[in-house]
């Protein structure tokens, strides 16, 4: 995979910084993390949802924590063994994990549900009023109109 450099564009845009290095980062790969595997909807105009598969774990054994624009879930797996019962093959994975999303300015997490072995994660983004586009009214300037006298022959 190439390596895109964005050096010379920090230096003609102001404010962008956090764009670029997430870009940056974005080619990175993930060092191959794929457990427990996950999905990202959109279930309204400014709600999104997050539902990541957990089969075993029980909302004791997950935590969640949104902190300055990341969102960590960690889960860890109490050994539980039956009392005279034999493991023979373990196909329902019971290992530690931590996920991060990097969620965008003002994405806050609304509520979070354990359901079916499916962990759902609502998010809302509310943007402040005063970062909201807002039309300007243009009005119209008065018109000075210039009278031009002649003056009169003696």
């Amino acid at each position: 995979m190439r390596h895109v450099d964005f050096s010379p564009l920090y230096r003609s845009t102001v404010g962008f910084d956090r764009l670029f290095t997430m870009l940056d980062s974005l080619a990175q790969p993930d060092s191959g993390q794929s457990y427990p595997p996950y999905n990202i909807e959109r279930t309204g105009e400014d709600a999104y949802r997050i539902s990541m598969a957990v089969a075993g774990f029980s909302d004791t054994e997950i935590s969640i924590e949104a902190h300055r624009n990341v969102l960590t879930i960690k889960g860890e797996k109490t050994d539980e063994q039956n009392e005279g019962s034999e493991l023979l093959y373990r196909g329902i994975a019971a290992r530690t994990f931590e996920r991060r999303f990097q969620l965008a300015d003002h994405v806050e997490v609304t509520g979070a549900q354990l359901k079916n072995g499916l962990l759902h994660i609502d998010l809302k983004r509310n943007i402040p009023e005063e970062m909201k586009p807002r039309k300007i009214a243009i009005t119209a300037a008065p018109v000075k109109a210039k009278q031009i006298e002649a003056q009169a022959s003696k």
